[in-house]
């Protein structure tokens, strides 16, 4: 019988806007037997904050779209980030997922960067749909307002992070506009409109596998 490969990475991170399929890689890995049984933990940032928003009464009448950052402050926030951040720079075999998780481990060494994307519009909308049980419409409005909102408040509050660990480390120009979801941030980038759940599986797995 054939030893089981080890990963060649400390820690790794996954992220992803809605709809790219960044939560079902983490619950993909989770439970694959080359990170199960070899101790890894996997962690959502995004199921940790609906949980927090879910007990402070955050989310719509339904309880079910997603909230924006806007529900809590910043000093919540970045005290979330950076404990990612932590994590990643004290501590070994972490999956994070997060839309953050990326950027948050720049300049981390031993940490493998994935980000996933959709290019199909209409595929994202399906996923979300699927997922939060809502109309095309609702999904469409409720995504392009996160995404807005996020953005711009994280855009504000991890500027000088930026200068320092993407513009300092010669990966985007000073002139380049904030965007934490830009390639070159990452290690791996991945379409999953191109992609299905075990193609996009077993990208990763190449990659992080000792050969």
């Amino acid at each position: 019988m054939s030893e089981m490969p080890r990963i060649k990475f400390r820690n790794i991170t996954i992220s992803g806007l809605p709809g790219s399929g960044s939560t079902t890689l983490l619950n993909l890995l989770r439970e694959h037997p080359i990170i199960k049984f070899q101790g890894w933990t996997g962690f959502s940032g995004g199921e940790f904050m609906r949980s927090y928003a879910a007990e402070k009464g955050l989310l719509d009448e339904q309880g079910q779209l997603h909230h924006t950052a806007e529900a809590y402050g910043d000093d919540f926030d970045r005290e979330v980030d950076m404990g990612m951040r932590t994590k990643l720079q004290n501590q070994e075999k972490w999956i994070i997922e997060s839309w953050l998780s990326g950027f948050m481990a720049q300049m981390i060494p031993g940490v493998f960067k994935i980000l996933l994307k959709c290019s199909n519009t209409a595929v994202k909308v399906d996923r979300i749909v699927n997922r939060d049980s809502v109309s095309p419409d609702q999904a469409i409005a409720n995504m392009s307002r996160r995404y807005k909102i996020n953005q711009a408040k994280w855009r504000r509050m991890y500027k000088k992070e930026w200068s320092e660990w993407v513009v300092g480390a010669g990966k985007r120009k000073a002139t380049d506009q904030i965007d934490f979801w830009h390639p070159d941030l990452y290690d791996l980038v991945i379409d999953t409109y191109s992609t299905n759940q075990k193609e996009t599986l077993n990208l990763v797995l190449d990659a992080i596998e000792e050969t």
